[in-house]
Order: C-alpha cells, then sequence, then structure tokens
C-alpha cells in the first residue's frame, strides 16, 4: 500500500495582517502629525487671557497661517476660523465667551496681524493677542 505525499502549496496569501499593520500604521501617522507644534518667539506679556476652547490662528515665520494647528491659506482663513467658531457654539459655549488667540512671532510687521484682528472682529468673537509670560529679573 502506498502512500501518497500531499506536497501542494497553497497559492493564496492572507490579506488580514497586511491590513492590520496599515490600520495600525494609520493610526499612529493621525496621532502624531497633530502633535506637531511650530516654536516661535512670542512677545513677553504679564497678562494670562487664554482659557479652554480658545481658538489659535497662529501666524508662521514665513508667513503661513495655521489654524489649531492646521496650515490655511490665508483666502480661506476666514471661513476656516468660522468654522472653529461653530464647532465651538456646537459644543456648548456661548459665542461672547468665545476667543480666537493670534500667535504671531515677535517680529512679524503689524500689516499681518491687524487684518486678522479685523476679519476676527467682523465673525463676532473677541481677538486676543497671544504672548509669553514675562521673564522675572531679580
Amino acid at each position: 500500500m502506498a502512500i501518497k505525499k500531499r506536497n501542494k502549496t497553497n497559492p493564496e496569501f492572507s490579506m488580514s495582517s497586511l491590513t492590520d499593520i496599515i490600520f495600525l500604521l494609520l493610526i499612529f501617522f493621525m496621532l502624531t502629525s497633530s502633535m506637531v507644534k511650530i516654536n516661535i518667539d512670542l512677545p513677553e506679556s504679564e497678562s494670562r487671557a487664554l482659557n479652554e476652547g480658545t481658538i489659535v490662528v497662529m501666524i508662521a515665520p514665513k508667513g503661513k497661517y495655521l489654524v489649531n494647528g492646521r496650515e490655511v491659506p490665508y483666502r480661506k482663513l476666514r471661513k476656516a476660523i468660522a468654522e472653529q467658531i461653530q464647532l465651538q457654539i456646537k459644543k456648548g459655549k456661548p459665542k461672547k465667551q468665545i476667543g480666537v488667540a493670534i500667535a504671531a512671532e515677535k517680529n512679524t510687521p503689524w500689516k499681518k496681524v491687524n487684518p486678522l484682528l479685523d476679519m476676527i472682529s467682523s465673525l463676532g468673537v473677541k481677538a486676543i493677542l497671544a504672548t509669553k509670560p514675562k521673564k522675572k529679573t531679580g
């Protein structure tokens, strides 16, 4: 009685482990991309006005605008800020308590900051100039 060996290899490839790896990579990049911050040199001040839920508009050193860490071209800046205001309102925050902080580098020309102040005021919320705490001397 002869026993036949079955050495047939299965030509199919299991994709389940590959999709798991891709899914984990996607989650990793989504989490780490929101943690990227741009360090800019802010002017100094003694006031502390930021509270929870403040929308931050950053003017990066090379003239780029970022709304809550997301780069936005200047022509779409008003719409992006308005969307963030609407998100705050949906979360239950009254419009009069919503603030937009402008974080501009120390030597940013006023001609870049002033139109932003006007834009924020026209949306009916308060504009705040973000500063860093003054260094204590003595």
